[in-house]
């Protein structure tokens, strides 16, 4: 059991995949900027991520499991990358609680400790980039 403050540290290779995440990012803000919808950010950012070597899955439904019964209707992630980093892709004015709330839910759900939320609707992407660790 994790105790509160107690830092357990993330799967060896799992920063290097975070590394090639937000640089894959930044390449597409670079090339398309703000205001766009999130399904052509979505399709070019994987692009990206495939360039530099990692898989992924696009639209990955998770079952969820709630009262004994598991259900397939579950939850979608936007992007998981290699297995083991979610990506949650947004095109919103401003990212707020529940965006991260969201994530978080979504990565306990799943049992994946690193989490990205990423907004491509800002004028500098590093403001539109959440990095999150359970």
């Amino acid at each position: 059991m994790v105790r509160t403050g107690e830092h357990i540290p993330l799967p060896p290779g799992t920063e290097s995949i975070a590394t090639k995440i937000v640089d894959a990012a930044y390449t597409v803000h670079k090339a398309l900027g703000p205001g766009l919808l999130e399904n052509v950010y979505e399709v070019c950012f994987c692009h990206e991520l495939e360039k530099r070597g990692l898989s992924f899955q696009r639209q990955v439904s998770v079952p969820i499991t709630y009262d004994g019964i598991t259900f397939n209707e579950g939850l979608r992630l936007d992007v998981l990358v290699a297995g083991k980093v979610i990506c949650e892709l947004k095109t919103v004015d401003n990212l707020n609680n529940v965006h991260q709330a969201q994530l978080l839910s979504q990565m306990k759900l799943t049992g994946k400790r690193l989490g990205f939320l990423i907004n491509f609707n800002v004028a500098v992407i590093k403001y539109g980039i959440k990095r999150m660790i359970l």
